[in-house]
């Protein structure tokens, strides 16, 4: 039985990642900002809720994100940029992640393999970008494949057994996709939920710091 923390787990896919791991048999805690207060915005909220945890985690899942926040959806050109729009996506998708993860070495065991991962997207690629729009959305995503790159570094040094990894979950029908929906095709919660833990139960040290797709297969940064 594993010790599992799944953060976003009032959403759609963290709710899966939920059902699904408790269907293995481990030990599941879910944290969200509905169902605890968990504000990934909030410094002090991140701090209230992870600071007060005595377990030490052999998963670690942020099932967290927004693509459009407040009303503001992804721009379709740089002229629509808009500051305020843009802070909030790099608040929730890459400042709320790496306050989770300056946690990771206190929750994570150092003596058994242990798996930190943050779900990124594709269009956080810079390799792979070739249609452009975007910006905000895409550049938070790039900055979280960074934090979980820079983390995985650090973290090697006292737990030499972590994987830290970045995944792509794939199209998934949930509200965060749900005006997208239409353009491509998507997989249910739960099976995007088993193919992400087919992929993290998968990885080992030398993968940590990686990019990952719901298929396992790398991701270009």
């Amino acid at each position: 039985m594993k010790e599992i923390l799944i953060i976003g787990s009032s959403g759609g896919l963290g709710a899966a990642l939920v059902a699904a791991y408790s269907a293995r048999g481990d030990r599941v805690l879910g944290l969200s900002r509905r169902g605890n207060g968990l504000d990934l915005t909030d410094p002090d909220s991140v701090d209230a809720q992870l600071g007060g945890l005595d377990r030490r985690f052999d998963r670690i899942i942020l099932a967290t994100g927004g693509l459009s926040i407040d009303g503001a959806g992804p721009e379709k050109t740089i002229k629509a940029i808009s500051a305020p729009a843009m802070m909030a996506q790099f608040a929730l998708n890459a400042v709320g992640p790496a306050l989770v993860l300056r946690h990771a070495a206190r929750l994570m065991p150092r003596d058994r393999p242990a798996v930190f991962a943050a779900l990124s997207a594709r269009v956080g690629s810079i390799g792979d970008n070739r249609a452009g729009g975007w910006i905000s959305y895409r550049s938070a995503k790039a900055a979280l494949n960074q934090i979980i790159h820079t983390g995985a570094i650090e973290l090697s040094r006292s737990h030499p057994q972590s994987v830290l990894v970045a995944l792509h979950p794939g199209t998934v029908a949930t509200g965060l996709s749900a005006a997208y929906l239409a353009r491509h095709p998507a997989q249910s919660p739960q099976q995007a939920a088993e193919n992400l833990i087919g992929v993290i139960e998968t990885r080992r040290p030398s993968d940590s710091g990686g990019f990952f797709d719901w298929a396992g297969a790398a991701v270009p940064w």
